[in-house]
């Protein structure tokens, strides 16, 4: 059961739920309009479910992905132009050329490049009933008319504040099987949406109800309801009193807000790592230094964008071990500054990827992925024309690691995920080589980050459970959520007072 899930309607499936496939068949043969709908999208899901060997994901059942390019992200593993990888229960046991793995269910990855999935460390999840409305928007108003519909006045100012929680769960829910659906295995969630417990609540529960690994960022919202940053404690006693379990959480520090000091106070209290934005457009800089002057950064914080920030500014963080979340492609469009790609790496800080804002941008890797090639190499090769030295020309395995293991080690999750590692996670995605926008395969890394999109992930696992099967995502009544989705969207349109042009 989910919030979506009618009680006076008990017969119809809930629809985020595996048993959705089998149900919803059920309950489409009573051929209403709606369960019409519904049959045609579990009848899908079926026909790809029945091509599963049963019991993958169980405890204690062994699964063995045969025959892929096996692309492990791990110098002591290797790399396999043929390979296998084990996998009891949700853990990687082994990955090699040809494992004899006995009574193992075989799932055949030929013509697949196996991989770890990826991990997306800043993503606005609250905002995709939005999808594409800032389409052409900058962070905030500069006094140009064509301006005027802003980031910070259009998306924070009217949207957000009007969000009731089953906003939050619909736009939260739906971006994460988006996600999944892309590869995105992980993400670190940054909804600025908190206004009271019940929003935080139905945040929590959406990321849970998607079933993938997610990091519930803990950030402020508004109104007299607002519990941040104190409710802070009680969410984490609540639903994050384990390790052991898909769901971790961060908190919120950002350092344009009064009192933040305080929320920094509670993250640590608490064991969390401490993320913000680093924006010059919003006059940070001198308190960034301030703060990596009085030695108040560490390994627990999460710097999102990193743009505008003074020499003094990034020692302090690099000395610190502080991490460093990119999203190139917004940064570039919504004038947050010019990404601080060669900057990170100079420092040697490590370097993960961030969709930010589906408001604006598609939420995808292999947009993210491209994005961070491509600039580096046009700053590096505008040097090298000027006959200037230039830096090394990042490649597109770097793109690979830092939409991989960069993000698992920002995330402090690289215990866990980020590569196909024995006694790591099993969080794996398999991208077809054999699509007509990439075969034949010639090189690995280069067809993921220079070929593929999100058609190309063929098969998503999280925690040695399958999500997406042969194209198919799976355990999800699609077109009911999409519906929900535009509901949600109808009703934020109306209460923000914001006409909804097509054509804009």
């Amino acid at each position: 059961m989910c919030r979506l899930c009618d009680p006076r309607k008990p017969d119809l499936p809930c629809p985020t739920r595996r048993d959705f496939i089998k149900v919803g068949m059920v309950a489409g043969a009573s051929a209403t309009a709606a369960s019409l709908v519904v049959s045609g999208n579990a009848a899908a899901q079926e026909a790809a479910a029945e091509t599963l060997p049963d019991g993958i994901g169980e405890p204690g059942r062994r699964v063995l992905i045969k025959g892929g390019v096996v692309l492990s992200m791990d110098d002591d593993v290797g790399n396999f132009a043929v390979g296998d990888v084990l996998i009891e229960g949700s853990r990687i046991i082994e990955v090699g050329a040809n494992i004899d793995a006995g009574d193992a269910a075989v799932l055949n990855a030929d013509g697949k490049i196996v991989l770890p999935g990826f991990i997306d460390t800043h993503h606005h999840q609250f905002e995709t009933a939005l999808r594409s409305q800032l389409s052409n928007g900058i962070l905030i108003n500069d006094g140009r008319p064509a301006n005027e519909q802003n980031y910070y006045d259009t998306i924070l100012q009217k949207f957000s504040l009007v969000y009731r929680p089953e906003d939050v769960y619909i736009n939260e829910l739906f971006g994460s099987i988006a996600q999944l659906d892309a590869g995105v295995t992980t993400v670190m969630d940054v909804s600025q949406i908190h206004h009271s417990p019940e929003h935080s609540d139905a945040a929590i529960e959406a990321l849970g109800d998607a079933g993938r690994r997610a990091v519930f960022g803990y950030f402020e919202g508004w109104g007299d309801r607002a519990k941040y940053p104190q409710d802070a404690r009680r969410i984490k006693e609540q639903y994050f009193s384990s390790d052991d379990q898909l769901l971790t959480m961060v908190m919120g520090g950002e350092i344009y807000l009064p009192g933040y000091e305080e929320s920094w106070k509670i993250g640590r209290e608490l064991d969390l790592p401490v993320a913000l934005h680093v924006v010059g457009t919003f006059g940070m800089q001198p308190t960034f230094d301030e703060l990596g002057a009085a030695g108040q950064f560490g390994p627990d914080n999460i710097f999102i964008h990193m743009t505008g920030m003074s020499e003094d500014g990034w020692k302090h963080a690099a000395d610190a071990g502080a991490h460093v979340s990119l999203a190139v492609p917004i940064e570039m469009h919504m004038r947050h500054g010019t990404p601080p790609i060669q900057k990170a790496i100079d420092m040697g800080m490590d370097i993960s990827l961030s969709s930010d804002v589906e408001c604006t941008m598609t939420a995808d890797m292999f947009t993210q992925m491209r994005g961070l090639v491509t600039l580096q190499r046009m700053e590096a090769n505008a040097k090298a024309l000027a006959g200037e030295d230039y830096p090394e020309l990042m490649t597109t395995l770097d793109a690979v690691k830092a939409a991989t293991m960069g993000g698992a080690k920002g995330l402090k999750l690289d215990s866990k995920i980020g590569s196909l590692t024995p006694g790591k996670e099993a969080d794996i995605i398999l991208l077809d080589s054999e699509a007509i926008n990439v075969a034949p395969l010639n090189n690995v890394p280069g067809a993921i980050v220079t070929l593929m999109e999100r058609s190309n992930v063929d098969s998503v696992i999280v925690a040695g459970k399958v999500k997406k099967w042969k194209g198919q995502l799976l355990g999800f009544d699609v077109p009911r959520l999409t519906s929900e989705l535009e509901q949600s969207r109808d009703y934020l349109f109306e209460a923000a007072g914001v006409e909804r042009n097509l054509f804009a």
